[in-house]
């Protein structure tokens, strides 16, 4: 994928470094340095999220989740800017001491699986703001190489309706 000048690797976390993605540009610092890391862990709940709906849990499985809805949200924070894993650490509270009730634990994994689809929206709809701006960019230095007197490509030619002799 190009964004600015570079291609850059999804899967290294550079897609998400610049422009839009962003929260603060003044710094570059990745919105998503991890995203594979992102998308592996919230595959993760959202499949412990539907196991816990579907099984009753005792208390011994109850403590066991309790202690993977922690482990997972701080393995979350490090695949995150700063800016959204302090979010996200406000906005997903630990738990008591106590081990939690089943209706408990859905609704903390509910609600961290309805936050981590929020930012995947948000990072999808940033990806496609991006991509409008480099092809509207792309058009615009066509538009004014042709100006300059380029030579028209052939698939400009074909769009205007051929060469006339």
């Amino acid at each position: 994928m190009v964004v600015g000048d570079s291609v850059q690797d999804p899967e290294q976390g550079e897609l998400l470094n610049s422009g839009p993605l962003t929260e603060d540009n003044a710094d570059d610092e990745p919105f998503v340095p991890e995203p594979a890391k992102l998308m592996r862990i919230g595959a993760m709940i959202r499949k412990l999220l539907e196991e816990v709906r579907h099984a009753e849990l005792d208390e011994a499985g109850r403590d066991r989740m309790r202690d993977v809805y922690h482990l997972s949200v701080e393995e979350l924070a490090t695949a995150l800017s700063e800016p959204l894993a302090d979010e996200l650490n406000r906005i997903a509270l630990p738990f008591d001491e106590e081990i939690p009730s089943g209706p408990e634990l859905r609704i903390a994994q509910a609600q961290l699986v309805g936050w981590l689809e929020g930012l995947f929206h948000g990072i999808q709809a940033a990806v496609s703001a991006q991509q409008m701006m480099a092809e509207r960019q792309l058009r615009s230095m066509r538009g004014n190489a042709l100006e300059a007197g380029g030579q028209p490509s052939p698939a400009r030619t074909a769009e205007r309706g051929g060469v006339y002799l």
